[in-house]
């Protein structure tokens, strides 16, 4: 079963908005919502430096295990540059903006989340909102100061506890993996949809409308009719199997598809060149410090406030900057446990892999002699793997046939102690006993010079006879 999204993204700047500072991305891995804040000035940078910073990840080529550790370091780099930007142009003061982002690796996906943009799925008709806000009023309704219904109406209900770019220092993403279940539709949108029109009806054109594309398109029709005071922007994707032409190509919408982002970064990249750099302190400042800057559509509120309202907002300040600080104290103790761990079996490993190396052996040379080793012959660093154990003093290596002496030099491993001494008893020692002096055949042969036969010795004479006496008669 192969898994894949069907998905749409569509932006609209409203009814009552001159510029849209949301912006939306949909592609065949990765889903994004971002909705900028700060003003006309900032807020369309804000969520578009965010989108660019994600976008990349867009790809089929992770596995699930890393999805949010590469999600949360775009997050991270798109939090520093907006910080950066707001630091350098007192134009861009207070810029930031909320993120969604929804990840695919085969059946899982990934989710982080900041700010009160929200992601909505639906699973078998029923439609679960899957993200908490970072907002005051939700705060007052998990401490049970307010009902749902009064969350909805409350003059201060878009003050943001948790934004990116605000302040220096890391973002406190809220993580998530699910398993990507076929059948399921998922809803990312910004508050100009999901404060003007009801999580019902949400619910029952996500399951009435077939087509994702068709769906947003009715959606952002529904929050316009209801007057349209914000920007409203919504990623709808569905989750299918065996998709016979899925999707292959991104859709981006809202501030992220126009050049004011490209332009703005050339401009900062100006100033930073001209040495024109401006900074300001906001390494003590908190996210709800800047709430009236960051909001995304707070209504009109009265001159005054009162003293229960002050220190309502005063207490959720305490209780999201305690929650956080407890966040950071836990990702600090995770870096160190971590860290401990990871040192503690690198170095647990490593014994064990040096162990291991001394249960192996080697026949080399030693100082012009035939010798056992005992380890392998590698180094790490300055560490050796391996020593000497027994030298053979009657083998010197210039002694050795060639073949034998190459040999040797590559090492020659053996399984045990008692493996190597036999080899060089048996093997090595004939090798020796070859190399013995002998008559080389192709050396021709002198051919020995004649030498003269003795010469036989003289027969001796055979006595005389004595004469007889005729013959001698006669002879006389």
């Amino acid at each position: 079963m192969t898994i894949s999204l069907r998905f749409a993204a569509r932006s609209d700047v409203g009814l009552v908005r001159q510029s849209n500072q949301d912006s939306g991305y949909a592609g065949p891995h990765l889903c994004l919502l971002c909705d900028g804040m700060g003003g006309p000035a900032g807020g369309d940078i804000a969520s578009a430096v965010a989108i660019e910073h994600l976008m990349p990840l867009d790809a089929d080529s992770h596995q699930a295990g890393e999805l949010l550790g590469l999600m949360r370091d775009a997050v991270q780099a798109a939090h520093t540059e907006l910080v950066t930007l707001s630091s350098q142009d007192p134009d861009l003061a207070g810029l930031g903006t909320t993120c969604i982002g929804v990840m695919r690796s085969g059946n899982k996906l990934a989710m982080v989340h900041v700010g009160d943009s929200r992601a909505y799925m639906l699973r078998d008709g029923t439609l679960t909102q899957v993200t908490t806000d970072h907002t005051f009023v939700e705060y007052l309704v998990e401490t049970g100061r307010l009902t749902r219904d009064q969350a909805r109406q409350h003059p201060q209900r878009s003050v943001l506890l948790r934004v990116l770019g605000d302040t220096e220092g890391e973002v406190q993403l809220d993580e998530s993996i699910r398993e990507a279940v076929p059948g399921d539709r998922w809803l990312l949108c910004s508050d100009g949809l999901s404060g003007p029109v009801t999580a019902e009806t949400i619910g029952e054109v996500l399951a009435g409308v077939a087509d994702p594309g068709q769906a947003a398109d009715q959606l952002i029709d529904l929050a316009l009719r209801a007057g349209g005071p914000d920007n409203v922007t919504a990623v709808v994707f569905d989750v299918v199997k065996d998709d016979p032409e899925p999707q292959t190509v991104p859709q981006v919408v809202g501030s992220a598809a126009t050049e004011r982002l490209a332009q703005e970064r050339a401009a900062a990249a100006h100033r930073k060149t001209g040495g024109e750099t401006e900074t300001k302190d906001t390494e003590g400042a908190s996210p709800a410090a800047k709430a009236a800057a960051l909001m995304a559509t707070l209504e009109e509120q009265p001159e005054s406030t009162s003293k229960k309202d002050s220190s309502d907002v005063d207490e959720a300040i305490a209780a999201e900057a305690a929650t956080q600080e407890k966040a950071r104290r836990r990702h600090r103790r995770r870096v160190l446990v971590g860290g401990l761990v990871l040192i503690v079996t690198l170095v647990g490993a490593s014994a064990l892999f040096y162990r291991w190396t001394q249960t192996r052996y080697y026949v080399s040379t030693y100082d012009g002699q035939v010798a056992i080793y005992q380890g392998i012959p590698q180094s790490i660093g300055p560490l050796k793997l391996s020593h000497s154990v027994k030298a053979y003093a009657d083998l010197p290596v210039e002694k050795l046939d060639d073949n034998i002496r190459e040999r040797l030099e590559a090492t020659v491993t053996q399984k045990s102690m008692s493996d190597a001494q036999t080899y060089v008893d048996k093997t090595v020692r004939s090798y020796l006993k070859q190399a013995a002096p002998r008559q080389n055949p192709s050396t021709p042969t002198a051919t020995p010079s004649p030498t003269a036969a003795p010469a036989p010795a003289p027969t001796p004479e055979a006595p005389a006879e004595p004469a007889q006496p005729d013959q001698a008669g006669q002879e006389e």
